[in-house]
């Protein structure tokens, strides 16, 4: 193989190899999320319900909150709160924020109140995010979760009256897609 060739096969492959790496990088960085469709047979166990549900959020351009919309309807129990969790796909985890609450469970003060079936927003900045912290996610570390949302290894879900441990449920991720 000549020097020139070599130098060509050289310098493609290190340009390839930049390529992907700024990809791989700029995909790490995201600030949107998505969980849709919501669905029972994503909880742990598995639930069948005719109850499903979406559930998207932004990060601000300066890092300090999360605006999530979350939808629902169809739940077969009265709706008892909803929150984001961390855990991978199939493996329940702990609450690191709520998104919505109940007169029987609320959750923080602040929290939106959930409807029967509808659509709730809010905003969850450092102070909201309460943990895990057996699983390492400190309390009021939004950086740290929001990390492993972009990592696919958070999940929403609704909590209903029939369904105490989760009527519906995705995991979250920065791609727009489904991971259950």
């Amino acid at each position: 193989m000549s020097r020139l060739a070599f130098r060509v096969i050289a310098v493609a492959g290190v340009i390839s190899l930049l390529g992907v790496g700024s990809y791989a990088i700029a995909g790490s960085n995201t600030n949107s999320f998505k969980g849709d469709p919501m669905l029972g047979y994503a909880e742990n166990p598995d639930v069948s319900t005719v109850a499903s549900g979406s559930f998207d959020a932004k990060l601000s351009s300066d890092g300090s909150s999360l605006h999530y919309v979350l939808s629902y309807s169809g739940l077969e129990g009265n709706v008892l709160q909803a929150h984001v969790h961390f855990g991978k796909t199939a493996v329940n985890g702990g609450i690191s924020f709520f998104l919505c609450g109940t007169a029987a469970f609320p959750g923080p003060a602040g929290t939106p109140v959930c409807p029967q079936s509808g659509t709730v927003e809010g905003d969850i900045e450092a102070a909201d995010v309460i943990g895990p912290t057996v699983q390492g996610i400190e309390v009021g570390n939004l950086a740290e979760i929001v990390d492993a949302m972009r990592a696919g290894h958070t999940y929403a879900n609704v909590h209903s009256s029939k369904w105490p441990g989760g009527e519906i449920r995705a995991q979250l991720n920065d791609k727009g897609e489904s991971r259950d």
